[in-house]
């Protein structure tokens, strides 16, 4: 679990998770969020330690389960499937049972963000496969 594969995905995968987090949902799909949103739940301003912990955590959790799932056979492609399947379960599975108990967004939201979440569980699915690729002992 601590391995040097791992720790060394875990940071790339947050700093890549951290910046096009903010990107993403920061920057780029502000206003659409706000148009689709049904309610104002976001603190102002945000609490960037959080973020990070939870980012790094997220990462981390998102490693290890990428270091069972390829057993040794690390790509990029076999790092986007995974994340993309990381993506499926957080944007579909949880975004549909969060719109059927909360009043955060409409449909269009909630699509939208599963959406957003395949693509970007995807790409850190490829620098979590890519670092434990690079890092791999050597034969």
């Amino acid at each position: 679990m601590f391995t040097k594969q791992n720790l060394l995905a875990t940071l790339a995968g947050f700093v890549v998770m951290f910046l096009l987090g903010f990107v993403i949902w920061g920057i780029a799909t502000v206003d659409f969020f706000e148009g689709h949103s049904l309610n104002d739940i976001m603190k102002d301003p945000p609490d960037l330690l959080f973020i990070a912990l939870g980012n790094l955590i997220g990462t981390f959790a998102l490693s290890t389960l990428y270091g069972q799932w390829a057993a040794g056979a690390h790509s990029a492609s076999g790092g986007f499937r995974f994340g993309l399947w990381i993506g499926i379960f957080v944007g579909l599975g949880m975004g549909l049972l969060w719109y059927g108990t909360s009043e955060l967004m409409d449909m269009t939201g909630h699509l939208a963000e599963a959406a957003l979440d395949v693509l970007f569980y995807g790409i850190i699915g490829v620098v979590i496969a890519l670092v434990y690729k690079a890092s791999a002992p050597k034969a």
